[in-house]
Order: structure tokens, then C-alpha cells, then sequence
């Protein structure tokens, strides 16, 4: 198929995420390789997003495409309850990759389904039934994961499940309080928590749920001594801590997992996307050796047909092996250090941006109409002018590829990127920055 026959038959056919269809608008990609992929016409554009943060390795890796070639020459599928060699292998590695109290890995087939499985998990473990999230959270659209998402996507699923509470997350830059240290903040958010937990009933709560670092909400980075905190709250009241590393884990914050940034040790560990960049889909959930133990002697009523599946465990120690021996981290060090340099002064630059916030190469633009008032570029899930849209537009004039999310802007490109390619696309960004300080201010 040419070009304009594979976008008509995507409008007529296919039923796109998180859009009106009417506006719908899909380019038609030929071929990818690295941070690029080019349409029929032959434009280039460049993925800062890393399409939706899972392709960290970006396109055209050609050994996970050689790892999964090999899997489908020996089998394509066995059930999960056979043994699968790349199963058995991704689970070793994953394990020998998180800290010492980590015992065992179940498959599923993307975050969602991890971040479900975690909490049906931890409520069989503990036999409470409440689990406590953020507001400014994502942790899937399925029925379970939403209602673990605080945002406006968990809108359609409500009236919500019972049991599933929010509280907000420490959002220093947004908070009425001007706190006079990141200290301070923690301590303000630990205590409010721990309140919140008391009037919830301590002793009916499963688990707090947290993106280690939030996500597609404003890479909300917590502040100094925040996730020890909690971590001591849930020991204290017997709550068991889940981080969701679908997002933030397999390199993309300087660490293999974010919390590890943090000094914390998870109870349980969720994880997708980077584990195989998006080349076959994959999730899974971590358990430590105490949960595991748990459940030789008691039912793990979790199942799916496609838990671990060979393909996708193909791929996933194909990237884990590629992570590791093409050094990775040490590049998100050396560019990511470039990206924070350049985010700060297009925050100086520019009167539209508010903010600026980045932890290994994943960041994210705040836009404001006021820097003193931090009157955000477009209210709390709404985009009646359909602002956004247009910076969005401009940027991909520019071949710029990235989302948008509330009054954020995405910045999180795949992991292989060089200063100079770095360099290149935040100089589209700087020019958009520009029209927006003209246009919408």
C-alpha cells in the first residue's frame, strides 16, 4: 500500500487512542531506523517521545530483531505453564537485576496488566482490600489500572471499584505553600499520607501505589527523602510499597529502575515497555522472595495465555543484553546531563515556560500565560482553545515528534540519541518556544 491508501484506510477502519476521530490525521510511516522513521514522501521525523517512552533503543535494533527471528525458527508460543528458555532466562536476569529481596517475576502483557496483576497480588498476600494511588498518576486505562490512575483518563471507568483511594502527589511546584526546602515539602507530604492512611483505616490497606517517578503527568520527581518516607509509613502499618516502573524503568532515569535513585526497596515492581522497546509487547510484576514464598503454599490466582510469551521474552533479554553491553546508562548520564543544561535555559529564555523538570533523559516543559502567577498555558483537563493542539502542531512542523499532557510537553527521546542529534531537535523546540511566547501569552 502507497501512503494515502494506508491513512484512509486507518480513518475509516481504526479506532484511535485518546482522540476525537473526526480530527484524526496519522502519518503513514515506510520505514524506521534509530530515532528516526520517514514517511512515503520521504520526510524524516524525529521521535522524542520515544513513541509512547517504551522504544528505548529505539527503531532497526538488529539484535533483538536477530533474538526474535531466532525464537520464531525454534517455536512462536508454548502456554505459560510449560518452560520456555527465554522465559526462564528474562525472568533470571530481571531478578539479578533488582536488589537482593526480589525473588520472582510474573509475565503479563504490558503495564496495565502489571500494575492489575500487582494489586490483585498484594491484596491476596495481605488479605486487605484498600490501595491508595496519586492523583497525577497513569497506570493504564484497563478497568483495574484505571481506577488506579488518578488523572481525568480514570473519568469513564467511574463510578469506580471500591478500595481504591487518592492522595496527591508532592508537586512542589504547583503547591499553595512556598515550603523553604525540598525537606520541608517531604516532610508536609509524609505527614499528610500517614493522616490520610489513619482516617482510611490502616489495617484495611494493601498497598500504596506509586509511579517512582510520575509519568506522562509532569515528570514529577520527589523531592529529598520522600519515597523513604513512605517506604517507613508502609512498614510501619504493614502497607506493602509498589513501585510502577513501566515508564521510568530500564535505564531511562540514569538507573536500570528509578527507585533506585531513591534509596528505596520495593515490595513489588512493575514493569513494561523498555523491557523489550516495544518490539513485542511485554510487562510483568516483581515480587520479593517473601511474597513469592508466600504463594508455594497458596494459590496465585493470576493467569493469562499470554503470560511469557517467547517472542516477547526474546526480545526482552536481547534489550536487557544490549542495556548492558552497549553501556547505555552511561550515555543517559553524558546526554542527559546536556538535556538539563538546555531545559534550564529555555526556562530562562522563554516567559512561557514555568518550569522544567528532568531525571536522566526523561523531562518534561511546564507552559504558563504567567510566570509570577503560574496560571498554567491551559486549565486542569481542558483545552477548550485547543492550545496544546497547536504547540503540538507546530512542533511537528518541525518534525519534532513528541505529546503533550495537560500544560506539559514531553521530552523523553530514545535512550541511543547523541548530544548532537540532542542538540539539533532542541533547537526546533527553542523556535516553537518562541511562537508560543508570541501567540498565546
Amino acid at each position: 500500500m502507497q501512503g494515502n491508501t494506508i491513512k484512509s484506510k486507518s480513518m475509516q477502519y481504526n479506532l484511535q487512542s485518546w482522540s476525537k476521530q473526526k480530527n484524526i490525521n496519522p502519518i503513514p510511516v515506510e520505514k524506521a531506523e534509530g530515532i528516526y522513521f520517514w514517511d512515503y514522501e520521504g520526510e524524516r521525523y524525529t521521535d522524542m517521545s520515544s513513541q509512547l517512552v517504551n522504544m528505548n533503543l529505539g527503531f532497526g535494533n538488529k539484535a533483538i530483531g536477530d533474538a526474535i527471528k531466532e525464537q520464531v525458527d525454534q517455536y512462536c508460543f508454548i502456554g505459560p505453564s510449560y518452560g520456555s528458555a527465554s522465559r526462564a532466562e528474562l525472568a533470571e536476569k530481571i531478578i539479578s537485576l533488582m536488589p537482593e529481596s526480589m525473588g520472582k517475576v510474573f509475565f503479563t502483557n504490558a503495564g496495565a496488566e502489571a500494575n492489575e496483576n500487582a494489586v490483585k497480588i498484594a491484596r491476596m498476600y495481605t488479605g486487605r482490600n484498600k490501595v491508595m494511588s496519586r492523583y497525577r498518576s497513569y497506570h493504564g486505562s484497563s478497568f483495574g489500572a484505571g481506577n488506579l490512575t488518578g488523572e481525568p483518563r480514570r473519568y469513564p471507568l467511574e463510578p469506580g471499584i471500591p478500595g481504591f483511594i487518592k492522595f496527591f502527589d508532592p508537586y512542589i511546584y504547583r503547591e499553595a505553600i512556598d515550603f523553604p526546602s525540598e525537606e520541608a515539602a517531604t516532610k508536609y507530604y509524609l505527614t499528610k499520607l500517614e493522616e490520610q492512611i489513619v482516617y482510611e483505616g490502616a489495617a484495611s490497606i494493601a498497598a500504596i501505589v506509586l509511579e517512582t517517578v510520575t509519568g506522562s503527568n509532569g515528570i514529577i520527581i520527589p523531592p529529598k527523602g520522600y519515597l523513604p518516607g513512605v517506604r517507613e509509613i508502609c512498614d510501619k502499618y504493614g502497607i506493602l510499597m509498589i513501585c510502577d516502573e513501566v515508564m521510568t524503568g530500564w535505564c531511562r532515569t540514569g538507573k536500570m529502575f528509578a527507585f533506585e535513585n531513591f534509596g528505596v526497596v520495593p515490595d513489588l515492581v512493575t514493569f513494561a515497555k523498555g523491557v523489550t522497546c516495544g518490539y513485542v509487547p511485554l510487562g510483568g510484576v516483581v515480587v520479593s522472595k517473601k511474597i513469592a514464598e508466600y504463594f508455594d503454599d497458596n494459590l496465585l490466582s493470576c493467569g493469562l495465555t499470554y503470560s511469557g510469551h517467547p517472542l516477547a521474552c526474546a526480545a526482552g533479554v536481547a534489550c536487557i543484553k544490549y542495556y548492558e553491553e552497549a553501556d547505555i546508562l552511561g550515555n543517559v548520564d553524558k546526554v542527559g546531563k546536556v538535556l538539563g543544561e538546555k531545559l534550564e535555559e529555555l526556562k530562562a529564555k522563554h516567559p512561557s515556560v514555568g518550569d522544567v523538570r528532568y531525571i536522566g533523559l526523561f523531562s518534561a516543559v511546564e507552559l504558563v500565560k504567567d510566570k509570577a502567577t503560574k496560571e498554567p498555558l491551559v486549565p486542569y483537563g481542558k483545552d477548550p482553545e485547543g492550545i496544546m493542539g497547536k504547540v503540538l502542531g507546530k512542533l511537528k512542523a518541525r518534525k519534532f515528534m513528541t505529546y503533550t499532557h495537560e500544560n506539559m510537553v514531553l521530552v523523553a527521546p530514545p535512550l541511543i540519541i547523541t548530544e548532537e542529534q540532542l542538540l539539533e531537535e532542541l533547537a526546533k523546540l527553542d523556535e516553537v518556544l518562541t511562537e508560543v511566547d508570541q501567540e498565546f501569552l
